[in-house]
């Protein structure tokens, strides 16, 4: 099962990436740490932070992927400001207090 924190980090659970993040646990085990380690796993890394990200704030996640894939007009570009910025705040709202 995954959380919000990550591997092994308190959080709210999140279903759905489980795939992704054994991929980069494989990855990081065969790999050494370094540059090259970095660069072979990175599309896996995104593809779990995209993945996690994606389950804790769906509506706000598809929002910003429809309204912010280019620059567009100054509306389309406050759109996506907005929607980046909602995105924002519903990541910060799962956050653990300190």
């Amino acid at each position: 099962m995954m959380t919000a924190a990550g591997e092994g980090g308190a959080g709210r659970e999140i279903r759905g990436c489980e795939r992704l993040q054994r991929a980069l646990s494989d990855c990081h085990r065969r790999m050494p740490p370094g540059p090259a380690r970095e660069s072979a796993c990175r599309h896996l890394n995104r593809a779990l932070a995209e993945c996690l990200v994606s389950a804790a704030c769906p509506e706000e996640c598809e929002a910003v992927r429809s309204l912010c894939p280019s620059a567009g007009t100054a509306l389309k570009r406050s759109q996506c400001q907005n929607a980046q910025l909602s995105l924002s705040l519903c990541l910060s709202s799962l956050q653990l207090p300190p």
